[in-house]
């Protein structure tokens, strides 16, 4: 069943009689009436058009109908998201297995047999419709758990985020900002979705090995010594280290970020100097939105750059500093960049 959640299940179902013979059609709004509200539709066509429409929640489905058959009325029923949870019977004359089994193939889940006797058809209907009142009710309960493992994981992140930014200057707001720009711009490349949501909830974790940098180095107020440059550029390989633990896919591209989000794409970077397509995308995506971020944000120690400045410092150190592919696609996409940030300066 589709889009129910706003009425009591098992209360006023809506049955869908898909039959071109006006016979079979009145023997079933006989025996179906009492118990259900009953639709119909006298052709495949005019059956899409209630479901798109109505949402029945269960379809008896005739096989053998000119222009649109039965198997096909279905495999497109199945084939929308909307509707494809809606159960389907077929009616039909014909027993043979290869009949029955193209049936099930389409996605119906039984048959009734013709000629058509009441207390079968309402045995079946109603079977069916508890299934899939139940169905849905375990469905509404994934839903559920995947939304509050959603918003546990979020909050891990954003926990994680936090822990790197207690001795820095960045802020909350910074991470999620920087985590949009990164979603647009790995969608801009042709990312799946599944990894742009991924790579949007890696990104403000790539700065996680900060905890393991001294007060001193990340809050000094003079410029740091080789020593401690040394020590700073540890936090990419202690952040790699405790990430790199967890076993979920969000926590090993987490950790891949963390490693390579200082790498350059001419190989001057730290901790491993890899060059150009040695270092991940991923990488390189979070590399170009953290500069872009912390160019426009204003710190203690410096005013913001317009977007304007900072498109023109990316520019110039693209096939130097960043992956001028990268840079090219995000310089593309400069109104849905204004937007983010827009949308996060009003939460700032």
């Amino acid at each position: 069943m589709a889009e129910t959640n706003d009425k009591v299940l098992g209360e006023n179902e809506r049955i869908l009689i898909v039959d071109d013979v006006p016979r079979n059609i009145d023997l079933l709004k006989e025996i179906l009436t009492e118990h259900y509200q009953v639709q119909i539709a006298k052709s495949g066509a005019l059956a899409l058009d209630i479901i798109a429409r109505t949402m029945p929640d269960l379809i008896l489905l005739d096989i053998m109908m000119p222009d649109m058959n039965g198997f096909e009325v279905c495999a497109k029923i199945k084939a929308n998201p909307k509707t494809a949870d809606i159960p389907v019977i077929f009616l039909t004359a014909v027993t043979d297995p290869q009949h029955e089994q193209k049936g099930f193939d389409v996605g119906c889940v039984d048959f009734i047999t013709k000629p058509i006797t009441p207390l079968t058809t309402l045995a079946r209907v109603s079977t069916h419709l508890k299934l899939a009142e139940e169905n849905l009710r375990k469905k509404q309960i994934i839903d559920d758990r995947t939304r509050e493992l959603g918003e546990a994981l979020e909050s891990t992140v954003g926990m994680l985020g936090a822990v790197s930014e207690l001795n820095d200057t960045d802020t909350g707001v910074h991470m999620w900002r920087m985590a949009d720009y990164c979603a647009a711009l790995a969608r801009a490349m042709g990312w799946e979705e599944s990894q742009v949501e991924l790579l949007k909830l890696a990104a403000p974790m790539h700065d996680t090995g900060k905890v393991g940098i001294p007060h001193s180095i990340l809050k000094s107020p003079n410029k740091l010594t080789d020593d401690e440059w040394v020590i700073m550029r540890q936090h990419t390989v202690i952040g790699y280290e405790i990430l790199r633990r967890g076993e979920a896919p969000l926590f090993k591209l987490a950790a891949e970020v963390a490693l390579g989000h200082h790498e350059r794409w001419d190989g001057q970077g730290y901790p491993s100097k890899l060059k150009g397509g040695e270092i991940p995308q991923s990488a390189r995506i979070v590399a170009l939105a953290d500069v872009f971020d912390a160019l426009t944000m204003v710190r203690p120690y410096k005013k913001s750059w317009t977007i304007e400045e900072s498109f023109e410092h990316i520019q110039q150190v693209s096939g130097t500093h960043f992956d001028p592919e990268l840079v090219r696609t995000f310089l593309s996409i400069e109104d849905e960049l204004r937007d983010i940030k827009e949308k996060w300066d009003a939460v700032d």
